[in-house]
């Protein structure tokens, strides 16, 4: 990747911090941001810090989507950020007021340093603790400077009303004979002093009002029943000075930092744009939702949670308060509609009924919840058309299927997962009428594991070749031979906005033993044959491509590290 003048002589500036003393004050605010990429590409937490703390702009993003080969920032690089905007807060000179970190957290368990999900949600509740807990200090020394400054004017005030009387009884002890003309001089004089006070009376009125408004506080408080400690914190819940965006990962070691964040008012106000939960349980999600800002919630991702189908319910009515809501993700939730449950309708009612109140909904994925045959009782219910559907692990029907092929969601899908769900010759008409609704718009699509046969591809390829605005096409773990690959790719070339294709390793590939129709569990299982090239496949497959002149499609069958949003 070429790097432009301007981001190599910024990574020149940031390398030496030792320089820094004589560049930072002649910094224009338009090289800001270069200099703190390249900090942040660099490895530099110093300048990272000094450079966020100046900050200049109102606004400061972090994270986003990454390219291709691009890493998450460095977790001391994050750390010093986040320090330094506690300590920005104290400088009246300081512009920020929106922090957007969405999109910084590295994937869990990535090579590098990189600040997971779950460290950066925590280190996010820590800094907003740790900056209503300095509001706090600046406010307490703020208010004993005012009690000293207005105890010294009150006892300037008290000598000057000492003094008075004694300079009285002193001139009047001189002359016996002038007291007619004392006494008049006496008045004169203390009318010059009660005119002189009015000056210090005016200095100190501002003072003495803020004063009288506190103790009355104060009483007005402690007389219903709240603690000195409950009025300081009330005296605390100033404006927000800095508002900071993020994506939140909770689980059950987080939730209670999470809980404690969003509860607390001061400088830093934390919002979400994705929730993700795992592991906890429905009133713990319900807790959270509450806490939540509700403008500006994207999307809620609930992983390895035992919602039941009752739990599902009670949730969907809390989700409809979030008006920017696009995007509801379960995966394994413990939601079983194969089983002969009591009241198995009445709860599928309440949950068509809570999805038609997700009136802004565009992204629906629902990973191994076992729905066979409810399909269209779920998503015949939502006001608007999907974009993006993913529905792995479903046990989905030819009912199923036929729905989906028909309904109002089928001509708008941009994204389409249906990985392990069995597709046979029952299933066939179906997918093959889907894929035709959306052929103008289905951007990625997903077989994975459907048990797809020579066969069964053979008479599903014309409908795949004719979904022409097709970018990336995942067909792993199906029992293909090589001839099938070949014809695969030969299809694939023919379409000119597909950029990846993740094709399954060929039958002739695995040991002996495989049986006839593997699952996609027995070829993921499968040891492949050590006497076999691994990489006469692949060599096969791109002279085909290069027989083309087509360099700008991915064939891969790393199923491991195939990631369909590198491909745009």
């Amino acid at each position: 990747m070429a790097h432009s003048l301007v981001s190599l002589c910024a990574r020149e500036v940031v390398r030496d911090h030792s320089s820094s003393p004589f560049w930072l004050r002649w910094v224009p605010r338009e090289l800001y941001r270069p200099l703190l990429d390249a900090a942040f590409t660099s490895c530099k937490p110093l300048a990272v810090g000094e450079l966020v703390q100046r900050w200049p702009e109102r606004t400061l993003r972090v994270g986003g989507q990454r390219k291709r080969g691009q890493t998450a920032p460095n977790r001391l690089c994050i750390q010093a950020l986040l320090l330094a905007i506690v300590r920005g807060l104290s400088d009246q000179r300081y512009a920020l007021q929106v922090l957007d970190l969405c999109g910084l957290q590295g994937d869990e368990g990535s090579m590098g340093d990189a600040m997971g999900g779950w460290s950066l949600t925590v280190a996010l509740c820590t800094m907003v603790v740790q900056a209503r807990a300095g509001a706090q200090r600046i406010q307490r020394r703020e208010a004993e400077r005012e009690r000293k400054r207005f105890s010294a004017l009150e006892r300037e005030k008290d000598l000057k009303r000492e003094r008075g009387p004694w300079k009285k009884g002193k001139e009047a002890n001189k002359d016996d004979t002038s007291t007619d003309n004392n006494e008049l001089g006496g008045k004169d004089r203390e009318s010059i002093r009660s005119n002189g006070n009015l000056g210090e009376d005016d200095v100190i009125r501002g003072v003495r009002r803020r004063m009288e408004i506190e103790r009355k506080r104060e009483t007005g408080m402690t007389g219903a029943g709240c603690s000195r400690k409950e009025v300081e914190e009330v005296d605390v819940n100033s404006d927000v000075l800095v508002h900071v965006r993020a994506d939140l990962f909770v689980n059950a070691r987080s939730l209670e930092r999470v809980r404690v964040a969003l509860n607390t008012q001061g400088p830093l106000m934390l919002q979400c744009r994705y929730l993700r939960v795992e592991e906890i349980s429905v009133s713990s999600i319900r807790t959270l939702l509450d806490l939540l800002p509700h403008q500006g919630l994207l999307g809620i991702d609930v992983r390895y949670s035992s919602l039941g189908v009752s739990g599902f319910a009670e949730l969907l009515p809390l989700l409809s308060a979030f008006p920017s809501l696009n995007s509801l993700r379960l995966h394994y939730c413990n939601l079983d509609f194969r089983r002969d449950h009591p009241g198995q309708e009445e709860a599928l009612r309440h949950l068509s009924l809570g999805l038609a109140k997700l009136q802004g909904l565009q992204r629906l994925s629902l990973t191994a919840l076992r729905l066979p045959g409810q399909l269209r009782v779920l998503l015949s219910s939502l006001p608007k058309p999907l974009q993006i559907l993913e529905l792995p692990y479903l046990s989905l029907r030819p009912a199923d299927l036929a729905y989906l092929s028909c309904s109002h969601h089928a001509s708008t899908l941009q994204q389409l997962d249906l990985s392990e769900n069995c597709l046979d010759e029952n299933t066939l008409p179906s997918i093959r009428r889907l894929l035709s609704q959306t052929s103008s718009s289905l951007q990625h699509l997903s077989l994975s594991g459907c048990g797809l046969t020579d066969g069964l591809l053979g008479l599903l390829l014309p409908s795949l070749g004719g979904c022409w605005a097709l970018k990336s096409l995942a067909l792993a773990l199906n029992p293909l031979s090589m001839a099938c690959l070949t014809d695969l790719v030969r299809m694939a070339v023919r379409m000119p906005s597909l950029r990846h294709l993740l094709y399954p390793n060929p039958l002739e590939d695995y040991q002996p033993g495989l049986p006839d129709l593997p699952s996609s569990a027995q070829l993921l299982d499968w040891p492949l044959d050590e006497a076999m090239d691994i990489n006469t496949t692949s060599s096969q497959l791109n002279r085909v491509l290069a027989e083309s002149g087509r360099s700008d499609l991915c064939l891969t069958c790393d199923l491991l590290n195939y990631d369909k949003d590198l491909v745009d």
